[in-house]
C-alpha cells in the first residue's frame, strides 16, 4: 500500500478532515535561530500557545515534525466539551467537588477560547454551537446508572443539562442525558488556518522540521536541518519527546474512526455517546455540501492488538445496520495518553526549568490542548493562572494514580521481557506475504520485515529507539507499533509519532552482507 510521503499514514487510511483541508505551506527549519518561546509540536495545543504568546511580543518558533495539523489534531473527533470521557461522577469521586468544578471550568473557557480566536482570525472552520449527550440504547441499568449519576454531576458543576429519550440519531434511544452549548469544528481547519493568521516575523512556522535532540540545560534543540536557542521550551507533543518520568503515568491507546456519506438526513449537529459495554461516538460532518457520519470506537493499548482491522469492522457495521450511507470514504485511528490519577500534566517538571510539559489529555485533547495553551502562555508571560495546581507536573497523590499507575508499568514490563523471549513470527524471508509485516529471525538476528504491494521488502530493526522496546506490526496503518510507550514508526523506519527522537535502524537484505548483531536483536 503506498504511503503519503508527508505523514508516512496510509493512503486509504485517512482522516475525512484532509479532505477539507488544504495543506499548508511553511518552510522547513534550515538554520539557527534565536528565540524566546520554541514550541514542539504544531498541533491544537502547540498553535494556540503560538497564538497566545504572539500578542506578548515574544518571539515565538513553531517546530512541526511533519504538516501543521497532521499529528492528533488532525486525526481527532472535532468535539468540543466541558465534560469528560471518563466521566464527571467519577473524577468527582476521585477528586473531590471542588477540583472537578475547576476541570470543568477551565475546558469550559478553553472552548470559549476557541471561538474567540475563530472571531478574531476570521478562521473558516465550521465552528458551531451544539449539545454534547450519552445515551443508552436499553434498559441495561449500568448504563442507565451512568447516565443519571453523570446528570446529577452536570448540574452540581453548572451546566445546562436535561435528561430525555428523543434524540436526532437512528439508534434506539431508551436515556439521554444532554448537555447545551458544547461545540464541534474541523479540527485541521482551525489550526491550519490560525497558523497562517499569526505567522510573522516575530511568530515564525516550520513544518518537515522533526526535533531529533532537546537540551534542557542550555535551552537548545535540533532538527535534521537547523537549530533552535530558547528561554523557554514547550513540548506540546501529546507525549514528551524522549526519556520522561511522565512516561510511567501515561497509559497509551489507539481509538478508531469510519465516516461515510448519508443518503438521507438521519443525524443532526451535536456530540452522541454511547454507554454500555459497546462504547462509541457518532457526530455529522459536513464535507463540500454533502453530510457524513463519523462514527469513533474501539479502544486498545497501542501495539497490543493483534487485529486492528477488526476495530475498523466493527465501526462499519454499526454504520451500516442503522445508516443509509454510501461506502465508507475515510477510516482511521488516532493515539490517546491517559493520566493514571485521571488529571493532565501541565507545566513544569520542576521549578526553573525551562522545558513545559502539556500531556495525558486522554480522549479529550482538543479541549485540553487548549487549556495547555492558556495555562503555558500565563506561566511564560508571569502571570497566575487559576488551574496550575490543578494540573501541575508536580502533583504526587499516589492514592489516586496507584492502580493505573502499577497495572500501566506492569504491562509495559510483560511486554518487554516477552517479546525479547518469544520466538520470531517468521524464520524466513519468504514466510512475509505482500503487504504483511512480521518479526523474522535471520542467522540467529530478528528483523522487523515488510513486503509491499510492489513486492518490495522494507527491513528494519524491531528495537524501538526509546527504550529498546520490540515493535509489532500494526496490519490496518502499515506500521511498526511500540507496545510500551506508543512510539509509531513507518515500514521505511520514520518516526510517525510517540517519544522516539529517531526512527528505526535500516538495515541490509539478508542476501547483503550484515554484521552479526548491528541494530538487530540476538536470542
Amino acid at each position: 500500500m503506498d504511503l503519503d510521503d508527508n505523514t508516512g499514514f496510509a493512503l486509504a487510511r485517512r482522516p475525512i478532515w484532509e479532505a477539507a483541508s488544504p495543506k499548508p505551506d511553511f518552510p522547513a527549519l534550515a538554520a539557527e535561530i534565536d528565540v524566546d518561546v520554541a514550541i514542539i509540536g504544531g498541533g491544537i495545543t502547540g498553535i494556540t500557545t503560538a497564538a497566545l504568546l504572539a500578542q506578548s511580543n515574544l518571539r515565538v518558533a513553531v517546530l512541526e515534525a511533519a504538516q501543521i495539523g497532521s499529528g492528533t489534531t488532525g486525526h481527532s473527533t472535532g468535539n468540543l466539551y466541558a465534560t469528560v470521557d471518563q466521566n464527571l461522577h467519577k473524577l468527582s469521586a476521585k477528586w473531590g467537588e471542588l477540583k472537578t468544578r475547576q476541570v470543568v471550568d477551565s475546558r469550559r473557557r478553553a472552548v470559549d477560547l476557541i471561538e474567540s480566536l475563530v472571531h478574531q482570525h476570521n478562521v473558516q472552520c465550521g465552528f458551531s454551537r451544539q449539545p454534547w449527550t450519552l445515551y443508552s440504547m436499553n434498559a441495561d441499568p449500568t448504563a442507565n446508572n451512568t447516565i443519571e449519576h453523570e446528570y446529577q454531576a452536570a448540574m452540581r458543576f453548572g451546566l445546562q443539562a436535561r435528561i430525555s429519550n428523543d434524540l436526532p440519531v437512528p439508534y434506539p434511544v431508551h436515556k439521554a442525558l444532554i448537555v447545551s452549548n458544547q461545540a464541534q469544528f474541523h479540527p485541521l481547519s482551525y489550526v491550519r488556518q490560525l497558523a497562517s493568521a499569526i505567522r510573522s516575523g516575530r511568530c515564525e512556522i516550520y513544518e518537515m522540521s522533526p526535533v531529533t535532540d532537546v537540551d534542557e540545560d542550555i535551552g537548545l534543540i535540533k532538527t535534521l536541518q537547523g537549530r533552535v536557542r530558547a528561554q523557554h521550551i514547550v513540548m506540546a507533543t501529546h507525549t514528551p519527546l524522549g526519556i520522561s518520568l511522565l512516561h510511567t503515568e501515561l497509559g497509551v491507546y489507539r481509538e478508531y474512526a469510519v465516516a461515510a456519506p448519508l443518503h438521507e438526513a438521519q443525524l443532526s449537529g451535536g456530540i452522541f455517546w454511547s454507554a454500555g459495554p459497546e462504547k462509541h461516538s457518532t457526530r455529522l460532518v459536513e464535507i463540500d455540501g454533502t453530510p457524513h457520519v463519523l462514527i469513533i470506537g474501539g479502544k486498545h493499548k497501542t501495539g497490543q492488538k493483534e487485529d486492528a482491522q477488526a476495530e475498523y469492522l466493527k465501526l462499519e457495521a454499526v454504520l451500516r445496520r442503522n445508516f443509509n450511507s454510501g461506502d465508507v470514504a475515510y477510516r482511521w485511528s488516532a493515539q490517546q495518553y491517559r493520566p493514571a490519577d485521571s488529571l493532565p500534566y501541565i507545566g513544569r517538571m520542576t521549578a526553573g526549568s525551562r522545558l513545559l510539559h502539556a500531556t495525558g489529555f486522554a480522549a479529550d485533547g482538543l479541549t485540553y490542548g487548549t487549556v495547555a495553551a492558556m495555562m503555558i502562555a500565563d506561566e511564560i508571560n508571569g502571570v497566575s493562572n487559576p488551574y496550575a495546581e490543578l494540573y501541575t507536573p508536580r502533583r504526587f497523590n499516589p492514592m489516586k494514580a496507584a492502580p493505573t499507575f502499577i497495572k500501566e508499568n506492569l504491562n509495559i514490563a510483560s511486554y518487554y521481557v516477552k517479546d525479547y523471549l518469544k520466538a520470531p513470527e517468521a524464520k524466513e524471508i519468504s514466510e512475509v506475504a505482500r503487504g504483511e509485516g512480521r518479526i523474522v529471525e535471520v542467522s540467529g538476528n530478528k528483523l522487523a520485515v515488510y513486503r509491499d504491494e510492489a513486492y518490495q521488502l522494507h527491513v528494519v530493526s524491531p528495537v524501538c529507539t526509546h527504550m529498546k522496546c520490540l515493535v509489532h506490526f500494526n496490519q490496518a496503518e502499515r506500521t511498526w507499533d511500540c507496545p510500551c510507550h506508543g512510539s509509531r514508526f513507518s515500514v521505511e523506519g520514520t518516526v510517525l509519532e510517540g517519544p522516539a527522537l529517531s526512527g528505526l535502524k535500516k538495515l541490509a537484505l539478508p542476501e547483503e552482507p550484515m554484521k552479526p548483531g548491528e541494530g538487530t536483536v540476538s536470542e
